[in-house]
C-alpha cells in the first residue's frame, strides 16, 4: 500500500502578469490545478471554482468515475456563471487533477486543457498528458517539428477548456505507481519557461519538494516568467517496504552485536587502537611537515577560489541585459541573469523604463525576456529603440 510521503505546492504571478489566475487544490489524496483565462478577473473565478469542485466530500467509487463527474459539475457551474454575468462571457479554465488509490497503488488524472501531469521514476521525467491547443494537435499531425512547436507564436491557444461550452470531455487516465515516484502537475507558465529536462533537474536534486517547486518557480522567472506559474508535487511511499541496507554490512543492534564481539567495551578499545596507529603511522611519516603541505595545499586552493571569485565578479560588471523588473516594467540590468544560492543576484537593476513588457510586440518582447548578454551601448540602445517605436523619446 502506498501514502503520500512528502507534499509542496508554490504558485506566483511571474514576472509579466498584474494577476494571478492560477488556483490549486490540496487534500491528499486530491491534487489539483487550474490556470484561469478571460478578462475583468474572470479567469480567476473560473479557476477557483474548479479547483473548489474537488473541495467536497466526494462519494464512493472509482477514481477515475470521480474525476469526470467532478469535472463536468465544474464545466456547467463555470458555463453557468459566465452565462449568467456579462463581463464574465467566454471565461474559461483549464483542469488537471490527480487522485491516488493507495490500495491499488494507482493514480487517476483528469486533465482538460494545457496544464500538465508529470512523474519522475528514476530520475526520468515522463510527461503524462497530452496538451489540448492548437500547436500540439499541429504537432502531432506532423505540421510542425518539436522544436518549432516550443517557439510557436500561436503556443498558448488551447483547444479545449472548462467553461466556454455546455458540455467538455476531459482525458481521463490511470497509471501505475510505485514507491518513490514523485508526481508533478503544473500551469503552462512552468513548462513555456523551462523544458523537461531542466525539469526533471531541479525535481531530481532538490532535497525536498518544498525545495523543489520553489526552484521550479524562480527558475521559470529567471527564464522570463511570461505567466502565471504554479507547480504542486507529491511523492509516493511504501512504508511497509524495508529500508535500504547499507553497503558496508547490515547493522547490529543488541544481542546480535554482543554476538558478533561488538560489545561497548570492546567497540572502545578496537577505536583508541586505531587511534593510537593513526598517531604513529603520523609520526613515522613525519607529522608535522604533512601539516605544513596540507596547510599550504589549503591556502593555494583558497587563493585560487579568491581569483575565481573575483574574476566573476568583475566579469559581470561588464555585461547588461535587458529584463522585466517586479512591476512588468522593461529593465536594464547590469550582471550576469542569475541567482546564487541564499538569494544572491549577480545582477543590478540600472533603469526601469515606464513601457509594460506584455504591451510589446512578440518579437520586442522577446529580446527583452530572452536575456541575452550585451555590451553597455548595446543594451542601451536596444532600450531606447524599443521606447521610440512606443512613441517615447
Amino acid at each position: 500500500m502506498l501514502r503520500i510521503a512528502e507534499q509542496a505546492t508554490r504558485t506566483d504571478t511571474g514576472r509579466q502578469r498584474n494577476a494571478n489566475e492560477d488556483s490549486f487544490f490540496v487534500r491528499a489524496p486530491i491534487f489539483v490545478i487550474a490556470d484561469g483565462m478571460g478578462g475583468a478577473q474572470a479567469g480567476e473565478v473560473a479557476s477557483k471554482a474548479a479547483a473548489d469542485a474537488f473541495d467536497v466530500d466526494l462519494p464512493d467509487g472509482s477514481p477515475e468515475r470521480l474525476l469526470r463527474e467532478t469535472i463536468a459539475a465544474a464545466n456547467r457551474e463555470i458555463h453557468g456563471l459566465a452565462r449568467t454575468d456579462p463581463s464574465r462571457a467566454g471565461m474559461g479554465t483549464t483542469l488537471t487533477a490527480a487522485i491516488l488509490d493507495p490500495e491499488a497503488e494507482e493514480v487517476a488524472i483528469g486533465h482538460v486543457g494545457d496544464s500538465r501531469a508529470y512523474r519522475l521514476r528514476g530520475g526520468s521525467l515522463e510527461q503524462l498528458t497530452r496538451d489540448h491547443s492548437l500547436v500540439e494537435e499541429m504537432r502531432r499531425k506532423g505540421q510542425l517539428t518539436d522544436a518549432q512547436a516550443v517557439d510557436h507564436p500561436q503556443r498558448s491557444i488551447i483547444t479545449r477548456a472548462l467553461g466556454p461550452e455546455p458540455e467538455v470531455e476531459p482525458d481521463v487516465q490511470t497509471v501505475v505507481a510505485a514507491s518513490g515516484d514523485v508526481f508533478l502537475l503544473c500551469s503552462d507558465g512552468l513548462t513555456t519557461m523551462l523544458d523537461d529536462e531542466r525539469i526533471a533537474r531541479l525535481l531530481g536534486d532538490a532535497t525536498s519538494l518544498e525545495a523543489a517547486v520553489r526552484a521550479l518557480v524562480d527558475e521559470a522567472n529567471r527564464a522570463g516568467g511570461r505567466d502565471n506559474i504554479t507547480a504542486l508535487a507529491f511523492r509516493l511511499e511504501d512504508p511497509t517496504a524495508p529500508a535500504a541496507g547499507h553497503a558496508e554490512g547490515a547493522t547490529l543492534i543488541g544481542s546480535s552485536a554482543e554476538e558478533a564481539g561488538l560489545t561497548s567495551t570492546e567497540v572502545r578499545r578496537r577505536a583508541a587502537a586505531a587511534a593510537a596507529q593513526s598517531r604513529r603511522e603520523q609520526l613515522a611519516a613525519g607529522g608535522r611537515p604533512r601539516r605544513w603541505r596540507t596547510a599550504a595545499r589549503a591556502l593555494l586552493a583558497l587563493l585560487l577560489l579568491a581569483a575565481l571569485a573575483f574574476g566573476a565578479w568583475y566579469g559581470s560588471r561588464q555585461v547588461w541585459f535587458l529584463g522585466t523588473d517586479d512591476a512588468g516594467r522593461v529593465a536594464l540590468y547590469r550582471g550576469l541573469p542569475y541567482e546564487l544560492p541564499l538569494g544572491i543576484e549577480l545582477y543590478e537593476e540600472r533603469y526601469a523604463s515606464p513601457i509594460q513588457t506584455a504591451a510589446l510586440p512578440p518579437k520586442r518582447r522577446d529580446a527583452v525576456t530572452g536575456h541575452d548578454l550585451r555590451s553597455r551601448s548595446d543594451a542601451v540602445s536596444l532600450v531606447e529603440d524599443i521606447q521610440r517605436s512606443q512613441g517615447l523619446k
